[in-house]
C-alpha cells in the first residue's frame, strides 16, 4: 500500500486546509490537494491526501471511509498510480472530405 489516499465526494465548500486537519488527526500529512476546474477553478469533488507512513494512510481510511464530513459520505481510499496521458488513445479521426 502506499502513502497517498484518494478522497472523493468532498463537498464544495471544503478547503485543502479542512482536509488537511481531518487526515492530521491519523499522523503527519505531507500534501493535501483537492482538485479543480481548470476553467472555473471550481472544486471538483475529490482530491489526493499524502501520509508521511503506510500505517497512518491506512489508518486513515479505515478510519475515514464512509463518514461524514462537511454534510457528505467521504469515500477513501488507497489512491492508484498516475496514468500518463500517452495511456489513453485517442478516438478515431474520420478523414475530411
Amino acid at each position: 500500500m502506499g502513502k497517498k489516499v484518494y478522497v472523493a465526494n468532498i463537498s464544495f465548500n471544503a478547503t485543502e486546509q479542512d482536509i488537511n486537519d481531518l487526515f492530521s488527526e491519523y499522523g503527519e500529512v505531507e500534501s493535501a490537494k483537492i482538485i479543480t476546474d481548470k476553467g472555473t477553478g471550481q472544486s471538483r469533488g475529490f482530491g489526493f491526501i499524502e501520509m508521511e507512513t503506510e500505517d497512518d494512510a491506512r489508518r486513515a481510511i479505515s478510519d475515514l471511509n464512509g463518514t461524514l464530513f462537511m454534510g457528505k459520505e467521504l469515500s477513501v481510499s488507497e489512491a492508484r498510480p498516475q496514468q500518463s496521458k500517452r495511456d489513453f488513445k485517442k478516438p478515431l479521426q474520420t478523414p475530411k472530405k
